[in-house]
């Protein structure tokens, strides 16, 4: 069986995302905090990944978005509403084909 070598571990005040290949491994830790009040436990991972790589993106840093352009890393914003998800998703898919 193939995996993407992520797995995502839901815990009682934490969330481990374990990143793993054969030539790196890692874990992020995802914990309640100032910026993540708003959002459900099930969802917080997604809410402060989301988050963080807008923010981090937004600083317009020649440092990070060099680092994030050697590792392949790109993050774009998604409008809010589902609808608007569903389409950008197709649009990207569309793109593959």
């Amino acid at each position: 069986m193939t995996t993407t070598g992520l797995d995502v571990i839901q815990g009682n005040d934490l969330t481990r995302i374990r990143a793993v290949c054969e030539h790196q491994r890692g874990q992020i830790y995802v914990v309640p905090a100032e910026r993540s009040w708003v959002c459900t436990k099930e969802h917080l991972p997604a809410h402060a990944l989301a988050g963080f790589f807008r923010e981090l993106s937004a600083l317009k840093s020649p440092e990070v978005q060099g680092l994030m352009q050697q590792w392949g890393l790109y993050f774009r914003q998604l409008p809010i509403d589902q609808e608007g998800v569903d389409q950008e998703e197709a649009e990207a898919e569309t793109t593959k084909a």
